[in-house]
């Protein structure tokens, strides 16, 4: 019987895991299957990339049809992992597009932290993870997202500029000054960090 847990993702290629070319065939349980594995992921990625929890179970469930939908583009040329990674992005920040055009900016209040903790996560790494997304909280939403890809989606400075379609320098700057903020932030500096010119 072929392994259908956290492992099998890491590794699935179409013919690798199952349950991908299942799904692609309309196969409901497959399919079931695979998105419940990866809603923990596509929540985290979400939370990561978005201020606050109020809108991320309705990005995630986007982000997951739009998974399911754009399930038989997957060729199997990089980690499935990875695809799904650009797949919540591009759903994310088209969202965030949207929101921004159709309602104002939402108050500054800490939110309560969305972040869901993997089986093999030690607690230390989760509290860790709480923290930076609360420190991500406080910086602008255009180096947090630079941050995020180059950081923990672990794009190339030139696939971030690809990705956002934003100049290389410009993301180097937002890199730059992210990282300078979340310095400043997590030294216990309360300004406004990160507010410079890029």
């Amino acid at each position: 019987m072929p392994s259908t847990g956290p492992e099998a993702i890491g590794r699935a290629r179409p013919g690798g895991d199952p349950r991908i070319q299942a799904a692609i065939e309309g196969r409901k349980e497959a399919a079931e299957s695979l998105l419940l594995e990866l809603l923990p992921r596509v929540r985290n990625l979400v939370r990561y990339l978005v201020r606050g929890d109020v809108d991320v179970e309705d990005i995630s469930q986007e982000a997951l049809i739009a998974l399911l939908r754009g399930l038989s583009t997957y060729r199997g040329e990089g980690s499935f992992p990875s695809w799904v990674d650009r797949v919540v992005a591009r759903t994310t920040f088209a969202w965030l597009k949207r929101a921004r055009g159709v309602e104002a900016r939402r108050g500054d209040e800490p939110a309560e932290l969305m972040a869901v903790p993997s089986g093999d996560a030690p607690p230390d790494e989760y509290v860790h993870r709480r923290r930076m997304v609360m420190l991500l909280d406080r910086i602008p939403d255009e180096q947090r997202h630079a941050m995020v890809m180059h950081h923990v989606l672990g794009l190339s400075v030139v696939e971030v500029s690809n990705e956002l379609g934003i100049p290389f320098e410009t993301i180097r700057s937002r890199l730059r000054l992210g990282k300078a903020a979340l310095r400043a932030l997590a030294g216990g500096d309360d300004g406004a960090p990160g507010r410079g010119t890029e």
